[in-house]
Order: C-alpha cells, then sequence, then structure tokens
C-alpha cells in the first residue's frame, strides 16, 4: 500500500480492480479472468482489498460483483476526481447502488464493454480522453486515439440527448476508423426498440459528424457494434431472418455495417483491429493475393473475385447485415461464393451459409502474432 495515499500504487493490478469497480458501479466477479494477470494472483488481490475495507462482495439474485468499500470510494475522489467524480457522487447508477436484478445486470454489461475495450487499448477512463459530448461543445476537432464513451456520458450533451431515450445502447466508441454505437448482447438475443435504436444513430451522426467533429467524421456513416458471449446470439440473428422473429433493425439495411464481436480475447484482439485502418488495409491487402479486384457492377456484397469470377467476401469482422447480404444475394442468384474468417469463426458461419458458400480461414494465431506481437 501507497502510505501516502493509503491506496495501492497505480501501476498495480489492486488500484486497477478499484478504479474499474468505480466507474462500473458493480464489477462482476466472473470478469476477473478477463482481467490482465494470473488467476490465483487476482483472487490474493481480491481477498486483500476485502480485508483492508477497500472492496467488498455483493451477492444476490446469483448474480456476484464487488463493490466499492466507502474508504476506497472517498480515497479514490481525494486522488483523482477528474476520473472518478462522475461515476461516484450524484444520482448515477454507479453511484447509488441498488439490489434490483435489471439495473444490476445493466452495470455487468457495461462492465463487461469497458473490459474489452481496455483490454483493445481503447481509452475509458475520462481523465485520458477529450469531453467530446459537453454541454458547451467538443474541445477538440478530432481524436488522437480510440475512446469509449458511456451512454450516461453521452447524455451530458443537453436536452437533445432525450433524443435516445429507451435505447440499448451502453456508448459510443470514436476511432480513426469510425463512429461505432456499442450494445452488449451478452448471451441472449436482445429486444430491439426500432425507433429508438434509429434516433440514436440520427442523433450521433449529427452532433458528431456534423456538428462537433466534422474535421474527422464528416465523410462517415455511424456503425454498429454488438458485443456477445459466444457466437451463438450472431447465428440466432442471422438464422431468424426469414423468419417471423427477424430483428429488422440489424438486417434491414438501417446500418450498412454491423459488426459483432465476442466478449473474450478473440473479440478484444479484433476490436484493437477495428480500430486501426492502417492494419485492416494490411489485412485485406494479403487476402487480395490470387485474387481479382471486386466488380462494381457484379450485384451481390463482394470485396474481391476468384479465378473463377465468383465473389468472395472478406467476412473476419462477422459483419451481420453484409454476411446477410452476401448470402441472400447468393441463395437468389442460384451461385457461390467464399467468404473468408477466422478459423474459430469458421463452424458458426458454415452452419447459417455453408450450403452457398465455400470458405477460406485465417489462423487466428497466426494473425496475431503477426498484427499484435
Amino acid at each position: 500500500m501507497d502510505g501516502s495515499s493509503r491506496l495501492p500504487r497505480t501501476d498495480t493490478i489492486s488500484y486497477h480492480l478499484l478504479e474499474l469497480t468505480a466507474i462500473c458501479g458493480e464489477l462482476p466477479a466472473y470478469l476477473l479472468t478477463r482481467i490482465p494477470g494470473s488467476t490465483s494472483y487476482k483472487e490474493s488481490v481480491i481477498t486483500s482489498l476485502k480485508k483492508g475495507g477497500l472492496l467488498k462482495t455483493y451477492y444476490r439474485d446469483k448474480l456476484r460483483g464487488y463493490r466499492l468499500g466507502r474508504r476506497a470510494r472517498n480515497l479514490l475522489l481525494e486522488k483523482n476526481p477528474e476520473r472518478f467524480s462522475f461515476f461516484l457522487t450524484g444520482n448515477g447508477e454507479t453511484s447509488r447502488l441498488k439490489s434490483e436484478f435489471t439495473r444490476r445486470l445493466r452495470l455487468h454489461r457495461v462492465a463487461e464493454i469497458f473490459v474489452s475495450m481496455q483490454n483493445a487499448g481503447i481509452r475509458i477512463f475520462r481523465d485520458e480522453k477529450p469531453d467530446i459530448f459537453s454541454a458547451g461543445g467538443s474541445p477538440v476537432s478530432t481524436l488522437d486515439c480510440p475512446a469509449f464513451y458511456g451512454s450516461r456520458e453521452i447524455k451530458e450533451v443537453g436536452i437533445d440527448a432525450v433524443k435516445i431515450r429507451g435505447s440499448r445502447m451502453a456508448g459510443a466508441l470514436l476511432a480513426p476508423s469510425g463512429i461505432f454505437v456499442t450494445y452488449n448482447g451478452d448471451s441472449y438475443t436482445m429486444k430491439w426498440d426500432y425507433r429508438a435504436e434509429i434516433k440514436v444513430q440520427v442523433f450521433l451522426k449529427l452532433l458528431l459528424c456534423c456538428e462537433r467533429l466534422p474535421a474527422q467524421y464528416a465523410r462517415t456513416e455511424v456503425s454498429g457494434l454488438l458485443l456477445g458471449n459466444g457466437l451463438e446470439p450472431f447465428y440466432q440473428i442471422l438464422s431468424s431472418a426469414d423468419t417471423s422473429s427477424r430483428c429488422f433493425f440489424l438486417l434491414d439495411g438501417n446500418y450498412e455495417h454491423f459488426y459483432y464481436l465476442t466478449n473474450d480475447r478473440y473479440g478484444d484482439t479484433l476490436l484493437k483491429l477495428l480500430c486501426s485502418p492502417e492494419k485492416i488495409t494490411e489485412l485485406d491487402r494479403m487476402l487480395m493475393q490470387g485474387l481479382s479486384p471486386k466488380d462494381t457492377g457484379l450485384p451481390i456484397e463482394h470485396d474481391a473475385l476468384d479465378r473463377n469470377g465468383n465473389p468472395v467476401l472478406f467476412g473476419y469482422f462477422l459483419d451481420i447485415p453484409r454476411i446477410n447480404r452476401f448470402h441472400t444475394a447468393l441463395q437468389l442468384q442460384e451461385r457461390t461464393g467464399t467468404l473468408i474468417c477466422f478459423d474459430f469463426q469458421k463452424e458458426v458461419l458454415h452452419r447459417f451459409c455453408g450450403g452457398q458458400a465455400e470458405f477460406s480461414t485465417i489462423s487466428f494465431e497466426k494473425f496475431e502474432r503477426r498484427f499484435f506481437p
């Protein structure tokens, strides 16, 4: 412990767990496995923090999480008010913690997003990113690094935030590659309020692309990003495309791109890739070897043509509407194509469109070693 601050040093896992708990309100116990460091060491750290009165366990309705002790709240506010006051003061959900299952579940889902973002090198702390959504306007014209803003931070914009009431959005990721409205579907297929989610898209488009960051995003379309536990929710979304339970919001052209990433190491790495236009260009260049450029006159979603003139789609980001358009066009035109994906994605994609598409896989291990050593 740091004698001057009575908190762990800022470069320790102990302090990292406290600051994550502070901005999440309640940190799900299962998320310990997603935070860097050995499991046994993190468990010993939790025990030490609890003994010191800095952390406490809250268990109810089969949800186990960690909450800050009063002493930790006061010390964090004293040490870094710019980082923590937004979350630890006032009447927000992270400050006035509730016991209701639905409220705690929302905190847990937002916590999953914070951990994924941080694992991908994306800035989540308020003192490390510009206040783009300040009521007074953005203090910068462009962002230097990817940053994630939670829905509560976005609502600081003022009265216009009423336009996003009712949305399931957890926040927005702003990166060099674009603007991504972010959701966490957990292990389930989400129920969408169509009008509320469309309002979010329009609101962010006007606010960021036209008013606050036009120098960076004037020609950018707002994309969607859905995080989930495992690949089964992704399959359920696509397999319902021709049923009465079809998810119109995701499949019917509201978003040109809506990416699905998993809440795990795979998703963290692909999130890093999604934020880097240079690395995406490099990967696509490698995938183009042996292929021909796309045919702009071909009425089918594709990125390239194989040697027989058949369409090839780069599907490694699991772009929901794009993969659905590719599959639908193959069916309607009674032809085959090739879908390029990572090896861990092949099984779920084959289940969905194996009858119409062939597959070429990228070794995730080799990709990770080359692009993110």
